[in-house]
């Protein structure tokens, strides 16, 4: 159950000892999904090692009150970021390569596109920059594009395989286009794109081209080590000009730690924001943030060196085996399909009914059963052609945890079967079919999730079927503005 909502706000209240405000956090927490077990499958990334939270909080709190908006100021901060970056350049660059510690993924999208449409501007003289993307790029870019200013352009990807098509690719490019987009892998259903393809194609019209590496950058390069077959996708591919890695990932870093890396530091200066016009100090931004705590990059490069190249091998490892039982698990299970030929890390798969053909009921009444059970598999509904599903990303903490998931879920799907049919209110169905999104006051809106039974600002209901079977049915920008306005209400101050 989610917790009691905060009360209404009033001054602060007396103060109170440490211990006991510790306690009260501590039991906060009892009412979230785990972060440590291997039993959440997606948002958290758990390395199963004994002492790495310690020396990562520990890390943190050496740098906490060190900020890294100078490092002028704070040259250990220059110090630290030289050695992050430094890493994955290593691992994922090639020599004059030249990168930025982000907060997280977004972030490093978000200034991708923003060096690229710079660039465009300055060097090509391109005044309407476009983003070409396969409609399977994560929803970062789409961000980006909107807070920046940049049109996409979306490409379907191959129905079966759900890779994107590279001739498809190549007809989206126009004189317009700033930026290109791969993804390795995408998030939703853990296949890589063929990034040399795509690279050569965004190169041969003069056309930046980005490798989304958020999820397997910190993967992929660690399966190759000991002779597994890995496409390559990095800047060392001729045509890739910029690449995103989250080491908050299979880097096992807390949440907040992100690289973003150029081919060379003439596309990364398109990053940079500076400001001179105004009377205090002269401002030069290489990230959205400004002043920022240096822990999260003191915890990572304390982590990234604590585990080291061999031991992110065996890391990768232990996931690839778990992946490797996983997915022949789960395609000898009646009534599941295992969407695409996943890389190892990320899996996703629906739930078919008697025809053969996707379920949406089926798929949702298996993420409440397991969830039932003490697992949490994200429900991802269906979009453009591709059929809802389930994902779950691996993390070596799931290793051993592959064979009661799997007797779980065969009993989830029995129950799911036995539930019978997930249909969407017609009633709310109806009435969200005359709703123009663009024009709703905020009285309709809390109307209509009322109505779905998420008008008390509470949360999600335990059993979310009807809820995701009301919003797979509905339109794109419906669902956009009434999810907008429940996430709003649940922010209530």
């Amino acid at each position: 159950m989610p917790p009691e909502p905060s009360p209404s706000p009033t001054a602060l209240p007396p103060g109170r000892p440490a211990d006991e405000l510790l306690a009260e956090l501590r039991g906060l927490r009892d009412g979230d999904a785990p972060t440590r077990g291997g039993r959440t499958f997606a948002y958290v990334y758990d390395a199963g090692l004994p002492g790495l939270d310690e020396l990562a909080a520990a890390a943190y709190g050496a740098y906490a009150t060190v900020n890294g908006l100078d490092p002028t100021v704070f040259p250990s901060v220059a110090r630290l970021e030289n050695d992050v970056v430094g890493a994955v350049s290593a691992v994922l660059g090639v020599p004059g390569a030249q990168g930025t510690f982000t907060s997280g993924g977004t972030e490093s999208i978000l200034l991708a596109v923003k060096a690229a449409r710079d660039h465009a501007r300055a060097e090509r003289g391109v005044e309407r920059p476009e983003l070409v993307l396969p409609s399977t790029a994560h929803a970062a870019f789409h961000k980006a594009a909107h807070y920046l200013g940049v049109e996409t352009v979306v490409v379907p990807v191959d129905p079966v395989g759900f890779r994107a098509v590279v001739p498809a690719v190549e007809a989206a490019l126009t004189d317009r286009t700033a930026l290109v987009v791969a993804s390795a892998p995408s998030y939703a259903h853990g296949v890589t794109d063929p990034v040399a393809e795509i690279a050569s194609a965004a190169a041969a019209r003069g056309v930046l081209c980005h490798v989304d590496a958020c999820i397997g950058g910190w993967y992929l390069p660690f399966l190759r080590r000991p002779g597994r077959a890995v496409e390559p996708f990095d800047l060392s591919v001729p045509g890739v000009t910029s690449l995103s890695v989250d080491l908050h990932k299979y880097g096992y870093a807390d949440k907040g730690a992100s690289v973003v890396l150029y081919r060379d530091a003439e596309l990364r200066r398109h990053q940079y924001f500076a400001h001179a016009g105004w009377p205090g100090y002269p401002v030069v931004n290489p990230t959205v943030q400004g002043t920022k705590s240096a822990g999260l990059l003191a915890q990572t490069w304390a982590v990234l060196r604590h585990i080291g190249e061999d031991g992110y091998t065996e890391l990768a490892r232990r996931v690839a085996e778990a992946a490797e039982r996983l997915v022949p698990g789960l395609r000898e299970m009646d009534g599941l399909r295992v969407l695409g030929e996943p890389d190892g890390s990320l899996v996703a798969f629906t739930v078919t009914g008697p025809e053969g053909d996707p379920d949406l009921g089926l798929v949702l009444h298996t993420a409440d059963e397991m969830r039932a059970r003490g697992w949490y598999l994200q429900p991802q509904l269906s979009f453009d052609g591709m059929p809802p599903n389930l994902h779950l990303t691996l993390t070596p903490a799931t290793g051993d945890r592959v064979g009661a998931l799997l007797a779980d879920l065969a009993q989830s799907l029995k129950a799911a079967r036995a539930a019978g049919p997930v249909v969407a209110d017609p009633a709310l169905v109806a009435l969200a079919a005359g709703l123009d999104p663009d024009t709703l006051g905020p009285e309709e809106v809390a109307g209509v999730l009322a109505f779905a039974g998420l008008g008390d600002g509470g949360g999600l209901p335990s059993r979310t079927a009807p809820l995701l079977a009301l919003l797979d049915a509905l339109p794109g920008r419906l669902k956009e503005r009434l999810l907008t306005e429940f996430v709003g209400s649940l922010f209530r101050v």
